[in-house]
């Protein structure tokens, strides 16, 4: 049997990151979009290392046939998806007063559409057991207007998490986000280590009582 598989999208050196290294350390191969290709080729040598084979790709997520062709080809190298992760926001320092529509529906577009895209391209790939995560923030009920889309695209992508959830649990696959109740830093309970180490937990609870959110506070 080949092994289990998670892509992550949104790869980066934060919690994307410390996603992709706590499932590489449990047997899973790894496939990462994003788009600096020199922090994707840094993660994936050190997921080579630890003896996760990887695929990697630049890409816009909010490129809906781009992101798809990558998903999709992933799938056929690896033949399965067992875990897709979604990490990406946009964080744009305008109150809602100076924020444009085209600027929050840009905005909205990478938080919240990307990951429908993303979960329509990775289910032909997935079997019961499948799991899809998200990285949510507690920006979703406690809003900074400095930052407004911010706000909107958790609130946004959270809903959208439970609808997925609802919408695969017939087949076995379970949707969840993990709310991060707190600023992440290099130390403390908020490392991106310890989140990851949270949506680790989240993607593993007991579908008996499966929870389509779940908080971390720390």
């Amino acid at each position: 049997m080949s092994r289990p598989v998670i892509v992550v999208v949104g790869a980066g050196p934060g919690v994307s990151g410390s996603v992709a290294r706590r499932f590489a350390r449990e047997g899973y191969d790894v496939g990462l979009l994003g788009v600096d290709a020199e922090q994707l080729g840094a993660l994936g040598d050190e997921l080579q290392e630890a003896g996760a084979n990887g695929q990697a790709a630049v890409v816009d997520v909010t490129d809906v046939e781009a992101t798809t062709d990558v998903i999709s080809a992933m799938g056929e190298v690896f033949e399965r998806i067992d875990v897709l992760h979604f990490n990406p926001s946009a964080f744009r320092e305008k109150d809602p007063l100076g924020l444009s529509v085209d600027e929050l529906l840009e905005d909205v577009a990478l938080g919240v559409g990307a990951l429908l895209t993303s979960v329509q391209a990775a289910v032909p790939f997935m079997s019961a057991g499948g799991r899809i995560t998200v990285t949510g923030s507690m920006a979703a009920d406690q809003p900074s207007h400095r930052a407004a889309s911010l706000g909107i695209q958790k609130a946004g992508v959270r809903n959208l998490v439970h609808s997925l959830d609802a919408a695969l649990e017939p087949d076995g696959i379970r949707a969840v986000s993990v709310t991060v109740r707190g600023t992440l830093g290099r130390t403390g309970p908020f490392t991106p280590d310890r989140v990851a180490e949270a949506i680790w937990a989240a993607a593993h609870q007991d579908e008996a009582g499966w929870q389509s959110e779940v908080p971390y506070s720390g």
